[in-house]
């Protein structure tokens, strides 16, 4: 099991370069399911949900290769549309070819979701979605399993509740359903409009992705196309607060700048400085020592749940007390107790955790439980006195790319050690 060796003490210095977005990525590979003829992807990032996502994909009976930095994915035969746990237990995101395949082929089984312990993502919205399009569905043995041989048929979909990965599952579904479906309360992640501009190059009829309400307007078929992914708006962030809570000078190119406008305006509250520097690069620098803000995370365009652990690392060194507080999942706090391992001063209230600033951290052994708590535990190292050892680091590979690597171009004193 690989672990993370790091010497804190170094500010980081140079030009951190964005991957494309997991996020993003991930739908858009299942979207390949939805046509027979090719689709060519730009910017994947080589993380394991990504290769766990092409050998379900291969699975399924699809051709998956890799050429010239771009995957190329042929769907044109489905011999097998199901998705089994030993191929996805450890992603999150495999929910996200139920819809595709029940609209291709008329019947799909999926195993239930894995990945992180960070708290239920509950299938049911997915599932209620789908049978409101008309797939008649069954739960057993761990799997779930749609069958609508005679085709989707559109609806009026509501959800009860924000969701992402329920946006994006039902609207790839329902770009192949007769009749025109609204879908209300839809997630407005940039993800989402990525996906619904894949899907409309792919000759889909889609409007207001990005906004509440989405409407789609289903066609018989749809064709090839070549997409490139936007950029991984988490990653950007990440270095961001990299920069910052190694008190370095730090650029964050190839990022789109408005999408972690909720986390930049926070830094600029607690008296960071990060300046946009062109369309797509960012620049922060460290001036005097931050000033504690709180936080809430909210769907987009609020404060990404996806960034509250590494934002928790930097309010560990600020000034004052501030409180984080999660409403997304509801056991996202578990990087807080290694964090505490480290020097860092908090204290967990339900979904609210009460941080208050240390003058230093110091190095220790710790324990990575998820991907974002990894990425902030990472964070805490750069900034602590001595060596820091973090465990499990495969939660990290499964959303960053070379982490350790970029990390290590910029000054970062980090090595991969190979158990």
């Amino acid at each position: 099991m690989d672990k993370f060796k790091i010497v804190g003490g170094t500010p980081l210095s140079g030009e951190a370069h964005v991957s494309g977005s997991k996020n993003s990525a991930l739908p858009a590979l299942a979207a390949c399911l939805l046509t027979d003829e090719p689709v060519t992807l730009r910017r994947i990032p080589e993380v394991k949900d990504i290769l766990t996502m092409k050998k379900l994909l291969s699975h399924t009976g699809a051709r998956v290769c890799n050429k010239d930095g771009r995957v190329h994915v042929d769907a044109r035969s489905l011999d097998r549309p199901e998705a089994p746990y030993e191929v996805v237990k450890t992603m999150r995101a495999s929910s996200l070819v139920l819809g595709p395949l029940v609209a291709r082929t008329g019947c799909a089984r999926v195993s239930m979701p894995g990945g992180c312990a960070i708290g239920a993502r509950p299938i049911n919205l997915h599932v209620s979605a789908l049978e409101e399009l008309g797939a008649t569905i069954e739960q057993t043995h761990g799997y779930v399993e749609a069958r609508a041989p005679e085709g989707l048929l559109a609806a009026n979909i509501h959800f009860d509740r924000i969701t992402v990965t329920g946006t994006e599952d039902v609207l790839m579904a329902a770009v192949l359903a007769r009749g025109e479906t609204q879908i209300r309360n839809a997630a407005r992640e940039p993800e989402v409009k990525d996906l619904a501009d894949l899907l409309t190059k792919m000759g889909a009829r889609i409007e207001g992705a990005g906004t509440s309400i989405i409407k789609v307007q289903g066609v018989e078929r749809l064709h090839g196309a070549e997409h490139t992914i936007i950029p991984d708006r988490i990653e950007a962030g990440t270095f961001v607060l990299a920069g910052v809570i190694s008190k370095g000078d730090l650029s964050v190119t190839g990022c789109v700048p408005d999408h972690i406008a909720a986390l930049t305006f926070k830094l600029r509250q607690a008296g960071a400085e990060v300046d946009e520097i062109g369309a797509d690069t960012m620049r922060v620098r460290f001036r005097k020592r931050l000033k504690a803000t709180g936080v809430t995370t909210e769907e987009y365009p609020g404060f990404a749940t996806d960034l509250q652990a590494q934002y928790m690392a930097a309010m560990t060194l600020a000034e004052g007390t501030c409180v984080v507080t999660e409403t997304i999942f509801e056991n996202r706090f578990m990087h807080a107790q290694e964090l505490t391992r480290m020097g860092a001063n908090i204290r967990i209230e339900g979904r609210q955790a009460i941080v208050t600033g240390e003058n230093e951290l110091t190095g220790a052994q710790v324990i990575a439980s998820d991907l974002r708590g990894s990425a902030s535990l990472i964070l805490a190292a750069l900034a602590a006195r001595g060596e820091s050892t973090i465990d499990r680091v495969y939660h990290m590979d499964r959303g960053y790319e070379r982490m350790e690597r970029k990390l290590a171009a910029l000054g970062a004193n980090i090595q991969r050690v190979r158990s």
